[in-house]
C-alpha cells in the first residue's frame, strides 16, 4: 500500500482531492500506470450524486474514474508484451478467467467481474494505478492519451454495433446524442451502416453528432422520429434501433421504428422498469440486444481510431486540471445541453 493523491467520494454529495492508501506493489502477469487523463463518466457523476447504482452503494470512501490512459511505469514477472514506457489505455473490468462466463466469451457479464469505480473497488482518478497487463492496450504513436481515455466508452459503442450484426448499407436509428449514443452512431458507421439518424432533444448535442458524414440529427422537440425515418426508408423503417437515452418514454413508441426483420439493441438502461410493446415486437420478429459494457472490443475499437475511421476529439468538450477535478464534476452535475466529455489530465 502506497499513500497517493486521489479524488475520493466520501459520501453521497461530498467529494476531497486527498491523499489515500492505495495498493501499488506490481504482482506477476500485472503492470503499474502512471494515469495521464481520465474521462468524466455518467456512471462516476451518478455515485457522486445519488450515492449508488442499483445495487451498487457507496459505503465507504471511493477513488472515482474509470475512462482511462496513461504510461506503464513497472512490470510485473511474466509480462512480456508490454515494456516500460508504453503509453496504454486500461480495460476496467476483470473478471474471474475460470468463469462460465470468461468461458463462453462472455466475461462482462461474469457475476465475479470486478470494475474500477464501482462501489466497492477504487477507480483511477490518481496518480499512480496496478492493473493485469492481458487487460492493458498499448496506443499507436499517433493515437493521443485524451483519445485513449475515449476508448472505453467507444467500446461500448463497438459492442452495441456488434450485437446488432450490421449489414454493409444499413440504416439505423440512434435515441440518445450523449457520449455514449454519439459513439454508438458513429461505431455504426464505421461497422457499415450507410446512415444514421441520431435523435435528441439537446440541439446543442445534435450539432456536434451532425459534423460527422452519415449522421443525419433530428431534433424530436420539432419531428417525430418515425417521421424521420419513414422519409429516410420510403416507409419500410429502419434497419437497427440503438436505444442511448436510457428514457423509459422511448420506449412507448420505439417499436414504430424498426423494419420488419429488423433488431433493437438497447443500450441505455432506465432507472425503472419500462413497459415493452410485444405486440409490436412480435407481428415484425424484432429482434432484441441487449448490451452490458463490452467483450474482446478493445483492439478494434484502438485499430479504427488509430486508422482516421473514427474520430473522437470533437467530442471532448473541456480538459480540466487534477487540481480542479471536483470543478470537473460540478460542471458534470449541471449536465450542459453543449458538453459531451469532459476530461481530468492528472499528469502534471
Amino acid at each position: 500500500m502506497a499513500m497517493v493523491r486521489a479524488l475520493v467520494l466520501e459520501r453521497q454529495h461530498e467529494l476531497a482531492l486527498r491523499d489515500i492508501d492505495l495498493p501499488l506493489e506490481v504482482g506477476p502477469g500485472q503492470v503499474r500506470i502512471a494515469i495521464h487523463t481520465v474521462g468524466v463518466c455518467g456512471s462516476d457523476v451518478h455515485y457522486y450524486t445519488h450515492g449508488r447504482i442499483g445495487p451498487f452503494v457507496v459505503n465507504a470512501p471511493m477513488v472515482l474514474g474509470h475512462e482511462a490512459a496513461g504510461t506503464i511505469v513497472a512490470l510485473g514477472e511474466g509480462v512480456t508484451h508490454l515494456k516500460v514506457g508504453d503509453r496504454v489505455c486500461m480495460e476496467p473490468g476483470i473478471p474471474d478467467a475460470n468463469s462460465r462466463a470468461s468461458r463462453l466469451g462472455m466475461y462482462n457479464v461474469d457475476p465475479a467481474v470486478t470494475f474500477w469505480a464501482t462501489p466497492p473497488i477504487h477507480g483511477v482518478l490518481t496518480a499512480e494505478v496496478v492493473h493485469p497487463a492481458n487487460y492493458t492496450f498499448k496506443l499507436p504513436d499517433n493515437v493521443s492519451f485524451a483519445e485513449g481515455a475515449m476508448v472505453e466508452p467507444f467500446a461500448v459503442g463497438m459492442q452495441a454495433a456488434s450485437k446488432a450484426r450490421i449489414q454493409p448499407g444499413d440504416i439505423a436509428v440512434v435515441l440518445g446524442a450523449g457520449p455514449i449514443g454519439t459513439m454508438v452512431a458513429l461505431a455504426a458507421l464505421a461497422g457499415g451502416c450507410a446512415r444514421v439518424i441520431v435523435a435528441d432533444l439537446a440541439q446543442p448535442k445534435l450539432d456536434i453528432a451532425a459534423q460527422y458524414e452519415g449522421i443525419i440529427p433530428v431534433n424530436i422537440r420539432t419531428e417525430k422520429v418515425a417521421d424521420a425515418v419513414a422519409r429516410l426508408t420510403d416507409g419500410w423503417g429502419a434497419d437497427v434501433v440503438f436505444e442511448c437515452s436510457g428514457a423509459p418514454k422511448a420506449w412507448e413508441t420505439i417499436m414504430n421504428l424498426p423494419r420488419p426483420g429488423g433488431a433493437i439493441v438497447v443500450v441505455g438502461l432506465p432507472v425503472e422498469p419500462v413497459a415493452i410493446d410485444i405486440a409490436g415486437a412480435s407481428v415484425k420478429e424484432v429482434r432484441i440486444e441487449n448490451v452490458f459494457r463490452y467483450a474482446h472490443q478493445y483492439d478494434r475499437a484502438i485499430a479504427l481510431i488509430a486508422s482516421g475511421k473514427v474520430n473522437l476529439k470533437p467530442l471532448i468538450s473541456e480538459t480540466f486540471a487534477f487540481e480542479d477535478a471536483k470543478t470537473a464534476f460540478d460542471r458534470a452535475v449541471e449536465a450542459r445541453p453543449s458538453d459531451v466529455k469532459l476530461q481530468i489530465r492528472v499528469a502534471q
